[in-house]
């Protein structure tokens, strides 16, 4: 999809917003793909509004009004001799003076609107299970003088730095029970917000000795790593940048259904995702849920717009809204921006929907695969670089036209080529989330061979310049009429879609699409930005030891442009043929996991200043006690719902119920192996064949006792009353 395309707006209502975003500054990121305001969806709505009234303030009213940034934060600063521009300049952390006038600008602000608590808000690692997947310790702004009376403070220490107990987050070994201080850091980079009555700074969470505990400090690391490797390498071909800043934009698929319904599903609650649960008649096969019309009466709808709203006022411009395939099965997405704030938006996303769901009597399911037999959730994560001066990387004219140097595009091309070859075992690992195994590979996500797309015009472009024939890419358009005289004729792109593929280009940008849906995307962007810094710096070294950067670029496409796959990535033969050509293959999460801990990835990241060796081992362990504890909570699920519910309804049906029970019982022997077992590895190995054979096992038993089972004394709720908020109870 295009998410950069406003959809259902007239051209008078697109000038309109233009024209109101001409005077105020809503900008979210520094790079090319500026996103721009969006109205929230109460103005485009409220029906006191005609259409021929529209004006700007309904427009843009409200967009951004609980971020410190742009005109909001001009407002308040200018109160202490400042303006919005000094937040723009990351260098005001480390100056005392000025992190205290930005302090009282914000203590203003959130005092105007109500706001009297703040908290630091920061992302601990494996935090899958955590709502909101973050962490904070809200503090309130009241101070208690000696004599009786209050006042309100926030100070510049305040805002800067914070510390709180470490003790019971995911560290893999790098701290003792002893040693619990962790540590926080504003992260200026991402403005700081407000949700009810706090205010929340975005931070960076690490130990005593500065090892990183979160998700957002290594990726920070790693973006600037790539930002002075691109500075580096263009300087080498003659076109000087202060660097470069990585824009990603993130598609979030999710389930809405019945809350009546959810609450009488153990598994949804504890783990999100179905365990046990018999299809019904009707599931996806005419694939009518998808892009259909949101009907306008019900639930979903008005909570999606709530949704929107909360997010518009927040500064997140979540554009798109749709039906996916699968029945109950939604998605948002906003436009471009800086991965570090899109990252920490897309966390808030997630959240609101959470809470919103609630109040319109919804459950929201962000697991990657809720139920079987239909398409799960992934969050196809849109990656691109540009420089700081606005040359976008993955666009072959504009990456000319700037630079004045058609051989850097393809010089490009060939350091991102040769990083899926190298480091595609990283990248299969950072998507090996838990929900991702019932995904990858099952025909509606990519598969576990890592290969990227590149299209018929780049393939055959990029043959030529590594067979020696250089020249300048220029991607053509091919004219597409429709046969009929009134209607325009339109131009395809140079690349197609293919969805089949786990990281295509899609013209000016890649698609990661194999994320799921649950995650954190800062360990994804954390690999691809350290992959690029590492191919870049690479290059570099070669230049500087004599080699021409075109005669570097050409051997690495003939090394490594076998990662280049423009087929089927369906096909069921493409796998094997995949391990024959040495192209990186891992079907299991578990051992993707693993490959945190081989040799070249801790060299590419330390080397790169991203993770040291002891954090890499550190990762590797909290990434595989997170897949054990969560095959632990789904398997206890499974033995609960079998013991309390499916045994007692057989019999009340008078079915025979010892298939059941042997069922829970090889459950109970195969999660007892587990925890018989020390070595986390180990662990996750058993607990993978415990959830894919054992597990899928046992479910087809209580499945069939389900189907058997008069409806009336089938006491979970069915997957009929979960798939299809729609359209009524079915019981």
């Amino acid at each position: 999809m295009n998410i950069a395309r406003v959809r259902g707006l007239s051209r008078i209502a697109r000038i309109a917003i233009a024209n109101a975003l001409s005077r105020i500054d809503t900008q979210l990121s520094i790079g090319p793909n500026r996103p721009h305001a969006v109205p929230p969806s109460s103005a485009l709505t409220d029906p006191s509004v005609s259409s021929r009234s529209f004006s700007q303030p309904h427009l843009s009213a409200g967009f951004g009004e609980d971020v410190f940034k742009g005109a909001i934060a001009d407002k308040f600063l200018k109160e202490q001799g400042l303006s919005a521009a000094v937040l723009d300049d990351p260098s005001w952390v480390k100056d005392v003076a000025t992190a205290d006038k930005i302090a009282k600008a914000v203590l203003t602000w959130c005092l105007s609107k109500g706001v009297t608590n703040f908290c630091h808000w920061f992302q601990p690692m494996a935090a899958t299970f955590r709502h909101g997947n973050t962490g904070q310790v809200q503090m309130s702004m009241l101070e208690f003088n000696r004599d009786g009376t209050t006042t309100y403070e926030l100070k510049g220490k305040h805002i800067l730095f914070g510390e709180t107990d470490g003790s019971s987050y995911p560290n893999g070994g790098m701290r003792a029970t002893h040693t619990a201080g962790g540590y926080l850091c504003i992260d200026p980079s991402s403005p700081m917000f407000l949700r009810d009555d706090a205010l929340f700074i975005p931070a960076c969470f690490v130990s005593y000795e500065g090892k990183a505990l979160d998700e957002k400090t290594p990726l920070h690391r790693a973006h600037e790593a790539m930002s002075k490797q691109t500075a580096r390498l263009f300087k080498h071909m003659g076109f000087e940048v202060a660097g470069a800043v990585n824009n990603i934009g993130l598609e979030q698929e999710l389930f809405f259904i019945p809350r009546e319904a959810y609450e009488r599903r153990m598994d949804l609650q504890f783990t999100g995702r179905t365990v046990l649960g018999k299809m019904p008649a009707r599931g996806q096969e005419g694939c009518d849920h998808y892009m259909a019309p949101i009907n306008v009466q019900g639930k979903v709808m008005a909570c999606m717009k709530e949704i929107q709203t909360q997010c518009y006022k927040l500064g997140i411009p979540l554009k798109t809204r749709h039906r996916e395939v699968a029945p109950n099965q939604y998605e948002f997405a906003p436009e471009f921006g800086s991965v570090i704030t899109q990252t920490d938006q897309n966390l808030v996303v997630m959240q609101i929907c959470e809470e919103v769901a609630a109040k319109h009597d919804l459950a929201c399911l962000l697991q990657e695969k809720p139920f079987a037999g239909v398409n799960g959730s992934g969050k196809h994560n849109n990656w691109s670089i540009s420089t700081l001066c606005g040359a976008q990387l993955l666009n072959p004219g504009d990456l000319t036209a700037k630079s004045g140097n058609p051989e850097l595009f393809p010089v490009v091309m060939a350091a991102l080529v040769a990083g899926v070859d190298s480091y595609g075992d990283l990248m299969r690992l950072s998507i090996a989330s838990p929900g991702n195994d019932f995904r990858l590979g099952a025909m509606e996500a990519p598969p576990s061979v890592i290969s990227t797309y590149l299209g018929t015009q780049m393939t055959e472009y990029l043959t030529e310049f590594m067979n020696g024939n250089v020249f300048e890419y220029k991607p053509s358009v091919t004219p597409i009429p429709l046969g009929v005289d009134s209607l325009p004729v339109f131009n395809a792109p140079a690349e197609d879609r293919n969805r089949t593929s786990p990281f295509p280009y899609g013209g000016h940008r890649f698609e990661f699409r194999a994320v799921g849906s649950t995650q954190n995307v800062s360990l994804v962007n954390t690999v691809l930005d350290s992959m690029v810094a590492k191919m870049f710096s690479n290059i570099s070294d070669r230049i500087e030891a004599g080699e021409s950067a075109v005669a570097v670029a050409q051997e690495l496409l003939k090394k490594h442009f076998k990662a280049v796959y423009n087929g089927n990535g369906y096909d069921p033969e493409w796998p094997a043929k995949a391990d024959a050509m040495g192209v990186t293959r891992i079907d299991s999460g578990v051992e993707a996991i693993n490959k945190f801990v081989d040799p070249k990835n801790v060299e590419m990241f330390s080397s790169m200043g991203v993770f040291t060796p002891e954090e890499c081992a550190a990762r590797r362990e909290i990434l595989l006690e997170l897949y054990v504890g969560t095959v632990e909570m789904e398997v206890g699920c499974m033995i609960d719902m079998i013991n309390q519910h499916a045994i007692p309804s057989a019999k009340a049906a008078g079915i025979n119920a010892s298939g059941l029970e042997k069922g829970a019982k090889e459950c109970a022997a195969a999660i007892a192996k587990v925890h018989a077992t020390e070595d986390a590895f180990e662990q996750a190995k058993l607990c993978r064949v415990l959830r894919l054979e054992t597990m899928v096992n046992v479910r087809k038993v209580v499945d069939d006792v389900e189907a058997a089972c008069p409806a009336n004394l089938w006491t979970m709720a069915t997957y009929k009353e979960l798939l299809f908020v729609d359209t009524g109870k079915h019981r």
